[in-house]
Formats: structure tokens, C-alpha cells, sequence
């Protein structure tokens, strides 16, 4: 069962791998993303980073797809991590159980705009979320569950 997706551009870290993996009752954590599966070194600090006593899989959004569409992740609770809103889109338009998508923590640039405290979006990510709440799916922005979550589409300029 799939508890969350969420999108975090430092993927495991203290609100990640502690905070939101107790709230959600998490057994396995899933992080898709194309890029992580070419580094070596931060996949060693993902191992590092989770909480003991849950699972890491790490895999490419191709693999992640093959997994969440198989059944073969159903036996676990479990919370998907991407680290762009490239990779969950890609996830989500292929993976058509995941309805509800978490934005969390999405780092600053010169080509991106402060829509809340902690996410930063490009145009092609507000295009991407726009196309995805047309396809009906509920995005909101959340930093820890303590937080009330906002709809996404509430702070999009």
C-alpha cells in the first residue's frame, strides 16, 4: 500500500526519514529517480540515512514503474521518493493508482519561483503539476504533518 509520494530534493534527511516515516507507519521507503541510481556515493548515504528497521529500495523511475504496477510492492507500507517533479511526474502518468502527491522540500535557483517556505518551482514543474491537476490528481504542499497541507494549485503564480 502505498502511504505517500513525495517530491524532496535531499530525498532521506531528518523530516524524511524520521518525522513522515513514523507519521505514515512506514516500512519501506522507495526512492525513484534516474539520477541517484548513477551515484554511487549518494546511494551510500540514502543507506546511511534511513531508519533502521526499514526498508531502502532504490531504483529507476523504468524499475520503480515495473514494481509499484506489478504488485510486487503492495505487501509493504510504503513511501515513494523523488527528488524532482520530473521524476514523480514520470511516476504518476505511468503508476495511475498514485493520486495524491506530496510537495516538500525543492531547492532555490535562478530559474525557479518561491511558491512556499521551503518549494521552488520551474516552469516546466508548474507546467508538469498544472497537466497533472488536470488529470484530476491532488498535489499539496506539506514541510512535516505537524504542518497543514495547502493545495498546490492555491500558491501557483
Amino acid at each position: 500500500m502505498i502511504k505517500m509520494l513525495r517530491v524532496d530534493h535531499r530525498l532521506i534527511h531528518g523530516q524524511v526519514g524520521f518525522t513522515w516515516t513514523k507519521f505514515l507507519e512506514a516500512d519501506c521507503i522507495l526512492i525513484a529517480s534516474d539520477d541517484l541510481i548513477k551515484d554511487e556515493l549518494k546511494m551510500s548515504a540514502m543507506k546511511m540515512a534511513k531508519p533502521s528497521g526499514v526498508k531502502l529500495v532504490m531504483k529507476n523511475i523504468d524499475d520503480s514503474v515495473k514494481a509499484l504496477n506489478s504488485g510486487v510492492t503492495d505487501k509493504y507500507k510504503l513511501f515513494i521518493l523523488c527528488e524532482s517533479v520530473e521524476d514523480m511526474y514520470q511516476l504518476v502518468k505511468r503508476v495511475p493508482i498514485m493520486t495524491e502527491i506530496n510537495l516538500g522540500g525543492m531547492k532555490n535557483g535562478s530559474d525557479r519561483v518561491q511558491v512556499s517556505k521551503a518549494v521552488h518551482l520551474s516552469e516546466r514543474d508548474i507546467e508538469r503539476i498544472r497537466e497533472l491537476l488536470a488529470d484530476g490528481k491532488k498535489l499539496t504542499v506539506q514541510l512535516v504533518p505537524d504542518d497543514s497541507a495547502t493545495a498546490v494549485e492555491k500558491l501557483l503564480p
